[in-house]
């Protein structure tokens, strides 16, 4: 099972599952997900291979939402759910999968497409690392300076290194091994007709005409936002609109 933290309590509203992206962590939506938590239960999850999940050598979006499954059969057997990237990825695969577990899908600026970037040079960067002289993680920071020189990037990686146990709390060989699955998308066939949401940042680039046909084809009852001002980590970037968007979108 997925290692979960809970916010709020049970109520007559479908619980809402957070599936957060590649590198992320369910502590990465504490806020967002906080917030949301007046109105339901909201669960946040590491994915696998992340933060205190377990460790797989399957990182296939099959085996990620077989995960997300799992925890929504703990939780009553029904929920929202909202992924960003990767997780909302591994959202869409469980809605065309097994859709009687879902009763709406937010998908936060991803498509259901193969991308052509690849994440592999951060996993470089954090191996790169020599842990064995950090105290702090500052220490890290300065490390990771020459591979990384974007600070938002550095400051995000280090989310998930843990300096007490001098570890980094991501799977890095086996997400390094398995990036193309992460960066792909499955072909997964069919069509789930509930009500969706693909909500972009307006300065990201993640959804193509391309892919929005083809999320369009899958997902009928899709409906298509953008957050002005924000690119790919719009729930970071805008956390106030893309609270009040997904609020509005779940309670309508």
């Amino acid at each position: 099972m997925l290692n979960t933290i809970l916010h709020g309590a049970p109520t007559e509203r479908a619980p809402l599952l957070i599936a957060h992206g590649l590198f992320g962590s369910a502590r990465n939506w504490g806020v967002i997900a906080k917030r949301l938590s007046d109105e339901r239960l909201v669960i946040a999850v590491d994915m696998r291979n992340h933060g205190a999940s377990p460790w797989s050598d399957d990182h296939s979006y099959a085996a990620m939402a077989q995960d997300l499954a799992a925890v929504i059969a703990a939780h009553g057997g029904v929920a929202d759910v909202l992924g960003h990237s990767m997780g909302g990825k591994a959202a869409m695969q469980l809605a065309l999968t097994q859709p009687g577990l879902v009763r709406r899908l937010v998908v936060g600026d991803i498509a259901p497409v193969a991308y052509p970037h690849s994440q592999s040079h951060l996993i470089a960067a954090m191996q790169g690392v020599d842990l064995s002289v950090v105290e702090r993680r500052s220490d890290a920071d300065a490390q990771l300076q020459s591979t990384i020189p974007d600070p938002t990037t550095r400051a995000f990686v280090l989310q998930s290194l843990d300096v007490k146990l001098r570890r980094w709390t991501l799977n890095l060989e086996v997400l390094d091994a398995q990036m193309s699955s992460a960066t792909g998308w499955p072909g997964t066939a069919g069509v789930a007709e509930l009500a969706t949401l693909f909500l972009a940042g307006a300065e990201s680039d993640y959804i193509t005409p391309e892919g929005r046909g083809l999320a369009k084809t899958l997902f009928p009852n899709a409906r298509f936002a953008k957050i002005p001002g924000a690119g790919h980590w719009l729930h970071a970037e805008k956390p106030r609109e893309f609270e009040a968007t997904v609020r509005i979108f779940l309670n309508t």
